[in-house]
């Protein structure tokens, strides 16, 4: 069983990170720079309103660049009947969702926390508020990659699921941007604690919860 898993995240990092004509993994990566990098022009040189409201910049850019592969989490598997294999072997749809969180996280979460440095290069964040950025994602994006994994299983199937997927990630991912953020500005222990809590919810809902709608996408 473990073998199994183990072969099962391979197989979705291999697909999360190249992604073929997608652009895999880059593609967040770059959407999130982008950000950082058109931010200035929007605001002027300001370098005191920058390097103040920058974090803030990093953590909306985090979770837009969290939304670009969710049309690959789950509706290709469902539509190719891998599901259906795996039950074959044994495997349940949470033990998939789970592992499938995992490689989620591992394909945008490290990636765009290195991204970050350069972001905070471009924003003129200071060594202390970058400090907290990063722990505010370490902490979060997480949370992120379970709340993106669940509605991309709910929404597998549906007509535009790929749009309304992004629109219900968006809402729910509130508390997680309100406390990563808010970590800036009340010093970083509260806000972090906060964050990383949703976080831990978040993963322990997801392998039940969207296991529960992998199962009724295939029925």
């Amino acid at each position: 069983m473990i073998g199994q898993l183990l072969t099962l995240l391979r197989r979705d990092l291999a697909r999360l990170f190249l992604g073929g004509k997608r652009g895999g993994a880059a593609l967040p990566v770059l959407f999130f720079l982008a950000v950082a990098m058109l931010y200035p022009f929007a605001v002027g040189p300001d370098a005191p309103l920058l390097a103040r409201t920058g974090g803030g910049v990093i953590w909306v850019a985090a979770l837009l660049a969290a939304i670009l592969p969710l049309d690959r989490l789950i509706e290709p598997d469902i539509e190719q009947g891998m599901f259906d294999q795996w039950a074959l072997r044994g495997i349940s749809e949470e033990a998939i969702v789970a592992v499938r969180v995992l490689a989620h996280w591992l394909s945008f979460g490290p990636p765009l926390m290195l991204a970050a440095l350069l972001a905070a290069a471009l924003l003129g964040i200071d060594g202390p508020t970058l400090r907290t950025v990063e722990l505010g994602l370490l902490a979060g994006t997480p949370g992120l990659a379970a709340l993106g994994v669940v509605i991309a299983s709910v929404t597998a199937g549906l007509r535009g699921g790929a749009a309304l997927a992004g629109l219900l990630v968006i809402p729910l991912a509130v508390p997680l941007l309100i406390f990563g953020a808010g970590s800036l500005s009340t010093g970083g222990d509260s806000g972090l604690g906060l964050t990383g809590a949703v976080s831990l919810v978040l993963i322990a809902i997801a392998p039940f919860a969207g296991g529960a709608a992998v199962r009724a996408a295939r029925e």
